[in-house]
């Protein structure tokens, strides 16, 4: 069984819905637009760090010493995957008025915000 798809091999959109969901145990299917939870859209190298990171109970100094890193290199992990968090939640087509606002608010930086403004 493969991956489930979180982007588009067309355009790479991540704005993605999930159609359908069967029950392997009782062949229940269900049928509809269910959305792809956010975690699932990373991919699995960051999902695997955030695995090891819970597991360590949230201690990169405990990670670094089980994989052989040095703490700052593990704390730039971590901020690059909270970057990528931030800028799922926020990737979805939005307006030049909605990019501003983001940005008045405080939810995304001016070079994000200059990035998006870009793709428009």
């Amino acid at each position: 069984m493969g991956k489930i798809i979180t982007q588009c091999p067309s355009c790479e959109s991540i704005n993605l819905l999930i159609a359908k969901i069967e029950c392997t145990d009782c062949n229940t299917i269900f049928e509809g637009k269910f959305k792809i939870p956010t975690l699932l859209k990373l991919p699995s190298e960051d999902l695997k760090f955030i695995f090891d990171f819970v597991k360590c109970s949230g201690s990169l100094k405990e990670m670094a010493a089980k994989e052989g890193v040095s703490y700052p290199t593990l704390r730039n992990k971590l901020n690059l995957l909270i970057e990528a968090l931030e800028e799922i939640e926020v990737e979805r087509e939005v307006s030049k008025s909605d990019i501003l606002q983001l940005l008045e608010d405080g939810k995304i930086s001016a070079k994000d915000a200059a990035k998006m403004l870009y793709k428009l």
